[in-house]
């Protein structure tokens, strides 16, 4: 008996088959791709377009810089020396006054009574000892003859020596009284300008109590600042061969103003490892402020043929300070470099740059390592010489 099938089974497909196969389905698969917006061919980068400017050679001061306080160059808190009633004030609060101008008066009748009877003492003393005086003289010519005893022409010359002390104490009591006197009127013992007055007319005050008056001497002024004691040997050493210029800028900016360092402290403060430095500026024009803030540059010399590009150049990243420098193929290479003390708008590079060679100063951000690049515009750092600004302490 024979079986018919009407739908005989398929023949398992054979390997050739299935390469047949397989084939066609890769090309409907790119087909998808490449309507679904899969990625297209892999072309060349761009040129990523930068500013360059190149490295120079200059010859710029090695300057410290520190944050500094404004400290008057004398400052007198005025107290009475004598106590009394305010009977004069000869000031305005905030004026500006000169050594010996009258401050304010205290009430002078007391002490000029004082006087009165210390003069009155000294003259009758006086005329007492005229008159033991002349007694020990004929008591000198009575005692050779034996018409007193040795006795009288003692006591006679000892009264004679306590009156002289009499008159030297009243010459003293005199001399007090005249100064309390003086002292009546208050007058300024340096040049310098007036704060606000602790009393007003008709107050009483006590002698050498508390200050009634601050008066702070402004022209010249000083300028107190720090450094770390690492920068000391050098400054001792610029020092010694002359003296040492100072600049110090205002917060608000401004012409910078000139004076000279004035003093090295005798020691290193021990706790934060700095010294105490002080400038001296003539602030004609009283610009510079008793407490203000500025911002100090201490020049301690000239570094010769230092390598300089500008600031923006300069770029930070996890491995350290680096540059993108362009190559002769205009390509770009990431340096790393040693950055020394900066200035307003530059930096200089104490390693791993040559004069001459172009470092990207726009643009970095879009950079790696080998990219190509257009260069839009090309700067240059000027070539005159000018200050270069490290903090206090950097590298020199």
């Amino acid at each position: 008996m024979r079986l018919s099938l009407a739908n005989p089974p398929m023949a398992a497909p054979t390997m050739t088959g299935l390469r047949l196969l397989t084939v066609p389905a890769a090309l409907v698969v790119l087909g998808i791709l490449t309507v679904c917006g899969g990625p297209p061919p892999k072309r060349g980068v761009p040129p990523v377009p930068v500013t360059v400017a190149d490295s120079v050679s200059k010859d710029v001061p090695i300057v410290l810089t520190a944050i500094g306080t404004v400290e008057p160059y004398n400052s007198v808190n005025i107290k009475p020396l004598v106590g009394g009633e305010i009977t004069r004030v000869a000031i305005k609060e905030g004026q500006d006054v000169r050594k010996g101008d009258v401050l304010f008066v205290i009430d002078p009748r007391p002490y000029e009574a004082a006087l009165g009877q210390a003069l009155g003492g000294l003259a009758r003393d006086k005329a007492q000892l005229v008159s033991a005086e002349a007694q020990v003289k004929r008591y000198a010519e009575l005692v050779q003859k034996d018409y007193i005893t040795k006795q009288d022409y003692d006591n006679a010359v000892a009264t004679s020596g306590a009156l002289q002390a009499s008159v030297q104490s009243d010459d003293a009591a005199v001399a007090a009284a005249r100064l309390n006197l003086a002292y009546c009127t208050v007058r300024a013992p340096i040049p310098g300008r007036t704060s606000n007055l602790l009393i007003q007319l008709g107050n009483v005050v006590k002698a050498n109590d508390v200050p009634v008056l601050v008066l702070n001497q402004i022209i010249p002024i000083y300028v107190d600042f720090s450094v770390p004691e690492g920068s000391l040997a050098e400054i001792r050493k610029q020092e010694a061969a002359g003296p040492l210029k100072v600049s110090a800028v205002l917060p608000s900016g401004g012409e910078p103003f000139e004076g000279e360092l004035s003093l090295i402290n005798n020691a290193v403060d021990s706790a934060t490892g700095m010294i105490l430095l002080k400038a001296t500026f003539p602030n004609e024009n009283k610009a510079l402020w008793p407490g203000s803030f500025v911002q100090v540059s201490l020049t301690l010399g000239t570094e010769d043929g230092a390598v300089v590009v500008p600031e923006k150049a300069v770029q930070e990243g996890q491995q350290g300070t680096y540059l993108f420098v362009v190559t002769s193929d205009r390509s770009v290479e990431m340096r790393p470099v040693t950055v020394g003390q900066r200035r307003h708008d530059e930096a200089i590079i104490t390693k791993g740059l040559k004069v001459g060679e172009e470092v990207v100063t726009d643009g970095q951000l879009r950079l790696f390592p080998g990219a190509k690049v257009e260069i839009k515009s090309s700067t240059a750092p000027s070539r005159d010489a000018g200050a270069s600004h490290a903090p206090a302490g950097g590298q020199k």
